[in-house]
C-alpha cells in the first residue's frame, strides 16, 4: 500500500502544475472520466451515456478505461482525468500518506461486489469451504476485488494465506484467459468474462461475491479536492446524470437495459448482455441514489483493516461529500 500511495504522492506534485482537462465546447463542457474497468457491472453509467443524460446536463463526456484503480488514480492526480471511477480504497491510501490535494468521493454507484467465483467443474451445492487446498486466481493486493474476496473467505473460516493457494500474479483483465489455459481450480471474474467462460465451456459460475459479501461500497466517483472546489457545478451536473442512469436501470427490465447499453459492448451479443444485467439486478447491485453513507465508509475501512492495508482510520467527512448526491436525488 505504501508503494501504491508513494507513487501517487509524487504524481500529486507534478499534477499540481497541470491545468484541468475540462474545457468549454459550445454549450457543453468537456469532462474526462477515467473508469476502473469497462464492465456491464456499471450499467447505470452507460445508460446515462447512451440515453443522453450527460448531454442533457451540459456535459460532453470522454470515457477512458483506466484498467485498474491504481491507474485511474494516477490519471486523476496527474490531471489526465477530471473524475475518477474506482474503489474508494484508493482515495484512503492517498489521504493516509498526507496528500494535501487529496481525492474526495462524491457519488457511490454500486453497493455489492460485481465479480463471481468461476470453477473448473460445475458445483450444484457449492460451499466456500470447497476452496480449502485449491488454487485460485485472485486480484491485485490492496485492490477492492481482492480485499472483498479475502473478507468472504474469513467470514467462512478460511485463511487467505494458508487455507488455499492464491495466485495474484496475473494482470487485471487477463485472469479468464489464464484460467482457460492454466490449471487453477477457480478464478474470480468480473462480467462479461464469467459468463463467457461458461458459454465457452471453460468454467462454471458457482458463487456471487456480491451476495456472499453483503452490501459493500464497491465503486464510487471521485475528484481532487481542488477540482470539487473550483467546479461544483460540473460535479453536480455529472451526479445528476448518474442519478438518472440509476433511476433508469432500477425501473426497467434486463432486456430493456441491455438494448440501451449494448453499443458500449459491441464484442458481446445483446442476449448475453441481458443475462449479465439480469444477474446484477437479481442481487440488488445498484443503489437507489448516489449517497455514500458513513456506515458504508466504516465497513470499507473495516475490510481494509482486516486485509492489513490500513495504517490508520480516515475521517468520513474528509473523503466523502454527500452534498451533490442529495441534491441529485431530490
Amino acid at each position: 500500500m505504501k508503494k501504491f500511495a508513494a507513487c501517487f504522492l509524487s504524481l500529486f506534485l507534478a499534477g499540481s502544475l497541470l491545468l484541468s482537462g475540462c474545457k468549454s465546447t459550445g454549450t457543453l463542457t468537456k469532462v474526462t472520466l477515467n473508469e476502473v474497468a469497462h464492465s456491464i457491472f456499471y450499467a447505470p453509467q452507460y445508460a446515462a451515456i447512451e440515453l443522453g443524460y450527460f448531454a442533457d446536463e451540459g456535459i460532453d463526456l470522454t470515457l477512458v478505461n483506466g484498467g485498474g484503480a491504481d491507474k485511474v488514480m494516477t490519471a486523476l492526480i496527474s490531471g489526465d482525468a477530471d473524475i475518477g471511477f474506482m474503489g474508494s480504497e484508493a482515495s484512503i491510501y492517498v489521504y493516509a500518506e498526507g496528500a494535501e490535494d487529496y481525492v474526495i468521493n462524491f457519488a457511490q454507484l454500486t453497493q455489492r461486489a460485481g465479480n463471481f467465483l468461476v470453477a473448473r467443474e460445475p458445483a450444484e451445492n457449492f460451499s466456500w469451504a470447497d476452496l480449502a487446498g485449491s488454487t485460485v486466481l485472485g486480484g491485485r493486493k490492496g485492490g477492492m476485488p481482492q480485499m472483498v474476496f479475502e473478507y468472504i473467505l474469513k467470514k467462512n473460516g478460511l485463511d487467505p494465506q494458508s487455507s488455499l493457494n492464491m495466485d495474484q500474479s496475473i494482470s487485471f483483465g487477463l485472469t479468464a484467459a489464464a484460467f482457460t489455459g492454466g490449471d487453477a481450480d477457480y478464478t474470480v471474474e468480473f462480467e462479461p468474462y464469467a459468463t463467457l467462460l461458461e458459454q465457452e465451456g471453460n468454467g462454471y459460475v458457482v458463487a456471487s461475491l456480491g451476495e456472499a459479501s453483503g452490501y459493500v461500497p464497491y465503486t464510487a466517483y471521485s475528484a481532487q479536492k481542488s477540482y470539487l472546489e473550483e467546479h461544483p457545478e460540473i460535479i453536480q451536473s455529472f451526479t445528476n446524470a448518474i442519478q438518472k442512469g440509476l433511476d433508469y436501470v432500477n425501473s426497467h427490465t434486463a432486456e430493456e437495459i441491455a438494448a440501451v447499453i449494448a453499443p458500449q459492448f459491441p464484442e458481446t451479443d445483446e442476449a448475453t448482455v441481458a443475462v449479465i444485467v439480469g444477474r446484477y439486478l437479481a442481487q440488488d447491485t445498484w443503489k437507489e441514489d448516489t449517497v455514500f453513507e458513513e456506515s458504508s465508509f466504516d465497513l470499507l475501512q473495516n475490510i481494509l483493516e482486516e486485509a492489513g492495508e490500513l495504517p490508520q482510520r480516515v475521517p468520513y467527512d474528509k473523503l466523502i461529500t454527500t452534498d451533490f448526491a442529495k441534491k441529485a436525488a431530490k
